[in-house]
């Protein structure tokens, strides 16, 4: 049966999403040729589930706003533990907005995820301490704030040990953002909980929802419940590609980079960002970027010209092919007076160590934040 010879809305009988052959970035996509097997056995699938099934492998998935919103309605009417994922790289980008709101009287676990980028020389204690004035900051009370890498599977037995401490007998939701590394973790933690990487999950353990929601069974006939990620639209992921994104997202430990500036001079963090320090003494300014993305100085008289004139080939990103569409640059302006760090949301940040007048530049849309070093 071809998708033309259909006459009938299809769902995957894993997750609920409506089952489509067009595109395989949004949900319920399953290629052409599943789709007939799917229909032919009766176990028709998308293609996120049936990885996941055969693979142990969680997909991201992301919902508009209304979606996320009305989702977290329904967790706050749940009594369950909520551990929220938050990406250490991009603090504020992948906060949720009102979560201790949506929380009730629901305990919340913070996972700073993505700790293997950090260098080494970091004390992982002060990240914690960092992170935990962060989420409090915005009305979060976490039972406990965990640091782990869902890459390296750094810290999730520890992860595994801390759910089971605080979840007293109840549900457990998974909440993110995009791109903070959510699936990455509950893979591991699939991984971890069965205790085999090898063997196959059973679909009949995973039954979904028609938000797209994972229910992985714990031992005591509750679950371990994966839910999409909402899209933050501020975040420097929209306005690069895919590829662009690898280069900017950091793979490995970071490798910062000490600058010795004079007032009006400027760095360009590719073509993505720009960061300019305006007045001050001389002073040093420590980058933390991914390792693949080429910083360039140059006078603050001659940024403009430079930026016009190198945008696409030695400012990258944004390639060549994406140069002429590239959302222009905003300034900001920061007055700092203490020690401070200058965070380019999505790419890193520079860590401002004297006083001075500094601007950052990003993308529109884009945002640029001033907060208390994290290192």
């Amino acid at each position: 049966m071809t998708k033309e010879e259909l006459t009938e809305d299809l769902y995957c009988i894993g997750c609920g999403a409506k089952i489509q052959t067009d595109d395989p970035t949004e949900r319920g996509y399953t290629p052409a040729a599943a789709l007939q097997k799917g229909l032919d056995s009766g176990q028709l699938y998308c293609q996120r589930c049936f990885r996941l099934r055969h693979y142990n492998q969680m997909e991201k998935v992301s919902v508009t706003d209304d979606e996320f919103l009305a989702m977290l309605n329904t967790i706050s009417m749940e009594d369950a533990l909520i551990v929220n994922v938050i990406d250490l790289f991009d603090v504020y980008g992948s906060m949720i907005p009102g979560l201790h709101r949506f929380a009730g009287n629901n305990k919340v676990l913070v996972v700073g995820n993505k700790v293997d980028v950090l260098p080494k020389s970091v004390k992982l204690s002060r990240v914690k301490q960092w992170l935990t004035e962060q989420v409090q900051s915005v009305g979060l009370r976490p039972v406990d704030v965990m640091l782990v890498s869902g890459k390296k599977a750094t810290s999730i037995d520890d992860l595994l040990e801390t759910i089971e401490e605080h979840r007293d007998g109840k549900d457990v939701y998974v909440v993110g953002v995009t791109n903070v590394g959510k699936s990455t973790v509950m893979n591991q933690i699939i991984r971890a909980a069965t205790g085999n990487k090898e063997d196959v999950i059973t679909t009949s353990q995973f039954p979904g929802t028609t938000l797209d929601q994972i229910r992985i069974p714990l031992d005591d006939g509750h679950f371990l419940i994966d839910t999409p990620g909402i899209i933050h639209h501020h975040q420097m992921a929209h306005v690069l590609s895919p590829k662009e994104l690898k280069l900017v997202a950091p793979q490995h430990e970071i490798k910062p980079i000490t600058y010795q500036l004079n007032p009006e001079q400027t760095l360009f963090l590719g073509g993505a960002s720009r960061f300019d320090f305006i007045s001050g003494e001389k002073s040093s300014f420590t980058c933390y970027f991914s390792n693949d993305l080429k910083i360039h100085r140059t006078k603050l008289e001659k940024a403009d010209e430079f930026y016009a004139k190198h945008l696409g080939t030695l400012l990258q990103p944004p390639s060549a092919e994406d140069a002429e569409n590239f959302p222009p640059l905003v300034r900001r302006e920061f007055n700092v007076k203490v020690p401070s760090d200058i965070v380019f949301s999505g790419l890193g940040w520079i860590t401002v160590r004297k006083p001075g007048k500094v601007a950052a530049w990003v993308p529109q849309g884009v945002d640029t934040v001033m907060r208390k070093p994290i290192i």
